[in-house]
């Protein structure tokens, strides 16, 4: 993996494989949105994936927002020279692709969201925890997912060391207010780009009756789901993940 990872003027990505390129963004614990099975299988298949790092604790207080995320998505895109993409995003990362397709939906060919923010208030903020003793923190990272068993070790030190790092805390808190703040419940009518929903049967972050929602709402939607599955469903369920994306780009011939 670290040979595909690229640095270059202010950006920092991993990139992989030929064609359509599928721009992947993660939320706000990297840990807790691990694309290694979409990285590893959209490459042989014909498509480009493309992961850049978000700058979502480096950035001035000010551009810590959904906005001036998906501004930046855009000045990545327009940097590497993509003429149009797929974007597909987990919980922050979907909403920050759903803004940006409504802010540009030129360069969308089409819009993946997964456990996405958006809709539901307390998405962001009861699933990033105030700081904590360790074992409360556990118990959150725990909660993400389906099975405990993938909050390893290494993402429960991460979101505990995030949560205890004063100037990373006061960035997800404010982080968690914009995502509130740019609800897209009445702009989601109006965008027709071709999006695919896929969720956990059992998220407990963004629960299953948001997909329904973000559905109803997407005029050019289809929902798929997974059983047994949490906020992280390509992450938690790789295989049925990427198997339902490919079935859904084949059919919407992207």
């Amino acid at each position: 993996m670290t040979e595909n990872f690229k640095k270059e003027g202010k950006y920092s990505y991993f990139e992989a494989g030929e064609g359509t390129p599928i721009i992947v963004l993660h939320g706000l614990m990297g840990g807790l949105s691990n694309f290694d099975g979409v990285a590893n299988f959209f490459p042989t298949k014909g498509y480009k994936v493309v992961i850049p790092e978000l700058p979502i604790y480096t950035q001035n207080i000010l551009k810590t927002n959904v906005k001036a995320f998906s501004k930046y998505v855009k000045d990545f895109i327009t940097f590497k020279g993509y003429d149009k993409v797929i974007l597909l995003g987990n919980s922050l990362g979907g909403h920050i692709g759903l803004y940006h397709t409504k802010m540009y939906p030129d360069k969308v060919a089409g819009l993946v969201i997964t456990g996405s923010s958006g809709l539901y208030e307390s998405a962001m903020g009861d699933s990033y925890p105030k700081r904590g003793d360790y074992e409360y923190i556990r118990k959150k990272a725990e909660d993400v997912f389906y099975d405990p068993k993938i909050a390893t070790q290494e993402i429960i030190d991460d979101v505990y060391n995030t949560v205890n790092d004063r100037i990373k805390l006061i960035k997800t808190l404010t982080i968690a207010k914009s995502a509130i703040r740019h609800n897209m419940a009445k702009d989601l009518p109006k965008m027709t780009t071709p999006t695919c929903i896929i969720w956990g049967k059992n998220d407990k972050v963004t629960p299953p009756e948001v997909a329904v929602e973000f559905d109803k709402l997407l005029p050019n939607s289809d929902l798929y789901w997974i059983d047994k599955c949490g906020h992280a469903a390509m992450m938690e369920h790789p295989d049925e993940f990427n198997r339902l994306l490919l079935e859904w780009l084949q059919k919407s011939k992207l």
